[in-house]
C-alpha cells in the first residue's frame, strides 16, 4: 500500500520569478488526469507561474511530446510535469507501458538540461487513483507543481555558480 500524501512537500516552496511551465499530460483516463492538471495549475497559478499544456494520446507518448517540445520549441521551459494514469489490466501490457514511461522520463532527466517531473500514477484499479487526486494519498498533481517550483529553483542556483 502506497504511503499517505507527502505534506511535507509543500513546506519551503521557493519563489521564483518568470518561471514557465510546460504540462504533458494524456487523453487516457481523462476523469483522473484533468483533476491532476487542475491540481497542478492551481499551485503554478499561486505561484505566478505561467504554464501551457500538451496532449497526448496515452502515457507511452508522453517522453516523445517532452523531447520533441524541448528541441523544437522556440519558449523553452523551466520544467516539464508529466501527468497520466496507467490502471492495471489482466495483460502484461500495465508492466510493459509502466517501465517504458518510467525509463523515458528517467532518461530525459539526465539528458535534458530542465527537470522533468513524473506525475503518472500507477495503480492497480481506478479507486486507487481517485484516491491520489484529493483523497487519503494526497494531490499527486499538486505535489508535481510543487516538485517542479523546487527542481526549477534548485536548477537556476546550480546554473547560477558558473
Amino acid at each position: 500500500m502506497a504511503t499517505k500524501g507527502n505534506t511535507s512537500l509543500n513546506k519551503g516552496i521557493p519563489v521564483i520569478k518568470d518561471a514557465f511551465v510546460v504540462i504533458v499530460k494524456t487523453e487516457w483516463n481523462a476523469h483522473i488526469i484533468n483533476k491532476l492538471e487542475a491540481g497542478a495549475k492551481k499551485i503554478l497559478k499561486e505561484q505566478g507561474i505561467v504554464c501551457k499544456t500538451l496532449v497526448v494520446p496515452g502515457a507511452f507518448e508522453i517522453p516523445f511530446a517532452v523531447k520533441n517540445h524541448y528541441a523544437y520549441s522556440q519558449q523553452p521551459p523551466d520544467a516539464y510535469i508529466t501527468l497520466g494514469t496507467i490502471i492495471r489490466g489482466d495483460t502484461p501490457h500495465f508492466d510493459y507501458v509502466c517501465k517504458a514511461v518510467t525509463d523515458g522520463v528517467v532518461q530525459l532527466n539526465l539528458t535534458l538540461d530542465v527537470p522533468v517531473v513524473f506525475g503518472v500514477l500507477t495503480v492497480d484499479n481506478e479507486p486507487q487513483a481517485l484516491e491520489r487526486i484529493g483523497g487519503v494519498h494526497g494531490h499527486k498533481g499538486e505535489e508535481a507543481a510543487i516538485t517542479a517550483i523546487k527542481m526549477i529553483s534548485l536548477n537556476r542556483k546550480l546554473k547560477n555558480q558558473k
